[in-house]
């Protein structure tokens, strides 16, 4: 049976999407560039998560990204966490920050290019408005109860900001909204933590208990 303690034990690449404003502008003395800028985070901002216990709170706290945009991370601005770079901090092109709204970040993309300019255009006519990050939790605390959970350091080195269509449910950790096609590509780490939320997720009930459709409404479940 699992105990809402089993929270702390998930592990592997996360991801949190937030409702942003994002500025777009033509960039001084460079032809065809524009730059962009908004937060990919928002610190001190609880809200709800769900996972296979139900509903909890999430807090990103103030400090979270010190220590990693000390270390110069590999970061890359995405659309929707996939497709090919837009900007990247290695370049110059992607630069982030922390203040006291949260992650700020400033892209300088090329409006030549197909993708960037369709992201430019859905921006620009308020079609999206949501911001995503992809990072790994370093440090964390939980609540007593297990039903607050504030992050207090993440990892975002070889990580991701997107601007998104619709973030993915907060609630989902690794595997929670994927694709068969993706499970290959998931490392070790990410694998285990999917395999160990699947296995407690569909552990049999008690022989009592057991309807004879069980195992196949359990995999409907999973597929659907």
């Amino acid at each position: 049976m699992s105990a809402k303690s089993d929270r702390a034990k998930t592990s592997g690449i996360v991801r949190r999407a937030y409702p942003v404003q994002l500025e777009v502008r033509a960039k001084a003395g460079t032809s065809g560039v524009s730059t962009i800028e908004g937060y990919a985070s928002v610190t001190e901002a609880p809200f709800e998560m769900w996972d296979w216990l139900g509903p909890y709170s999430e807090v990103v706290r103030t400090g979270a990204f010190g220590k990693t945009l000390a270390e110069n991370p590999q970061v890359q601005l995405l659309l929707n966490h996939s497709g090919l770079a837009m900007a990247y901090t290695k370049a110059g092109t992607l630069r982030l920050s922390e203040d006291s709204t949260g992650l700020h970040m400033s892209a300088d993309v090329t409006a030549s290019r197909h993708d960037v300019g369709d992201m430019l255009a859905a921006l620009d006519e308020g079609s999206v408005d949501e911001m995503s990050f992809a990072f790994r939790v370093t440090r964390q605390q939980w609540s007593p109860d297990y039903d607050q959970r504030d992050i207090l350091e993440v990892d975002l080195h070889r990580g991701d900001v997107s601007v998104v269509n619709f973030g993915a449910n907060p609630a989902t950790s690794v595997g929670a909204s994927m694709r068969a096609a993706d499970f290959d590509r998931l490392d070790e780490a990410d694998a285990r933590a999917l395999y160990e939320r699947l296995q407690r997720r569909l552990e049999p009930a008690p022989a009592a208990d057991r309807h004879p459709l069980s195992l196949y409404l359990a995999e409907a479940e999973l597929l659907g």
